[in-house]
């Protein structure tokens, strides 16, 4: 058993790697972890894990179905998740910035809605021409939401206000006076939704045809793939992004060392409300093309999990969100296929987050066996030279 024990250490601490790999290897772990729990779930619930995987992709066009029904196919299901991903990208990217600055905005939900609700009344129910209708709404995104996440940021360095209480408050003031005016001045009288937005307006092409088959097409995916690349070299290569992250480190060695701490907290909130905006456009008039009213969507919540299982990284950012709206969109279709419900993705969503957030406890234990080793090692040298 002390040979099995040993063993295992070993190839716990080999696997992880050094310092500079476990940045990837600790959430590959965790996501590792996480799906062998969620196996053992849906063997519990006598469901085959394999089954399930299979389900997952196929409703998200990364795996064939067995039959499509008319203009459908896999590219139109695949065209479908790209859309969805697009928001959670943007989300995730946005809970990234404000943690780099050691801030944690939990308002994201909140400045999607907004940010989607004024570009909705401004530009969703005018006559302007797509070519001028679909721009202005990215602008009014980025606007509204940076306006949004500055006033957190203002918040939090004049008066002190933790991030999280304001961000909350105002998830709550944003949710319930849309919801008012939804239902005063905009709402439909069928669905007790918004009105619906023009396709002019929208950010994602309906109905393309190629071919035979009909689909979507999400015009600001390839915006968030290089927004994602851009907040890296803003991140990594500026100085203003060297200042943000030190500030996230130390605050009191930041301002020591002459940086304006209250200036990157603000920064940081506004650029991270801007990412906000664009995730609540590409959603609200995007992905889907009216808004719910007093429901503030899990995607802003969601993206926490994905900004946590990236490492808070850009470019780990588009894998961890790949996975996550893998399980979010492709548990509809795995509902119906092997007869689970689909709220079972939340749960091994959740799974996910839970060991994500565990990433500085496994950290902990790979320095401890690692020392462990590095005892025995020594032991064995001294007792060999003796």
């Amino acid at each position: 058993m002390k040979r099995i024990g040993t063993a295992l250490r070993k190839a716990f601490v080999f696997l992880l790697g050094d310092e500079k790999r476990q940045r990837i290897s600790i959430p590959l772990f965790s996501i590792l972890i996480s799906l062998i729990v969620g196996a053992v779930v849906y063997l519990i619930l006598e469901v085959s894990p394999w089954d399930a995987l299979l389900s997952y992709l196929r409703g998200c066009g990364l795996w064939p179905k067995l039959k499509y029904a008319g203009s459908k196919s896999i590219f139109t299901d695949f065209m479908s998740f790209l859309d969805a991903w697009t928001p959670m990208i943007f989300a995730a990217l946005a809970v990234a910035v404000a943690a780099k600055a050691g801030l944690f905005n939990i308002g994201v939900s909140g400045q999607m809605l907004i940010s989607g609700f004024i570009a909705t009344v401004l530009v969703g129910y005018s006559a302007l021409p797509a070519y001028l209708a679909k721009p202005i709404v990215l602008v009014i995104g980025l606007i509204v939401g940076a306006a949004a996440g500055s006033i957190i940021g203002l918040l939090k360095y004049r008066f002190n206000i933790n991030e999280v209480v304001s961000a909350i408050m105002l998830n709550y003031i944003f949710n319930y006076v849309i919801s008012f005016f939804i239902y005063y001045k905009y709402v439909d009288p069928v669905s007790r939704q918004s009105k619906y937005v023009t396709d002019a307006s929208r950010l994602t092409l309906q109905n393309v045809a190629i071919g035979d088959i009909k689909t979507v097409l999400p015009l600001a995916f390839p915006l968030a793939v290089l927004m994602a690349f851009a907040v890296r070299f803003f991140l990594s290569r500026t100085k203003t992004g060297f200042e943000m992250k030190t500030v996230g480190l130390n605050r009191k060695a930041a301002k020591f060392a002459g940086i304006h701490v209250g200036k990157s907290i603000v920064l940081a909130m506004t650029l991270s409300g801007a990412l906000s905006g664009l995730a609540g456009v590409s959603y609200y008039l995007g992905y889907f093309s009216s808004i719910q009213p007093r429901v503030l969507i899990s995607t802003g919540f969601d993206a926490i999990a994905v900004s946590l299982l990236g490492n808070s990284d850009p470019v780990g950012i588009l894998a961890s969100s790949f996975l996550i709206t893998i399980l979010s969109k492709g548990s509809t279709y795995m509902s119906s296929s092997v007869g689970v419900d689909q709220d079972i993705a939340s749960l091994i969503i959740g799974i996910i987050l839970l060991f994500s957030a565990c990433g500085a406890f496994i950290r902990y234990r790979w320095t401890k066996e690692k020392e462990r080793l590095d005892e025995a090692s020594g032991k064995a040298e001294r007792s060999e030279r003796v």
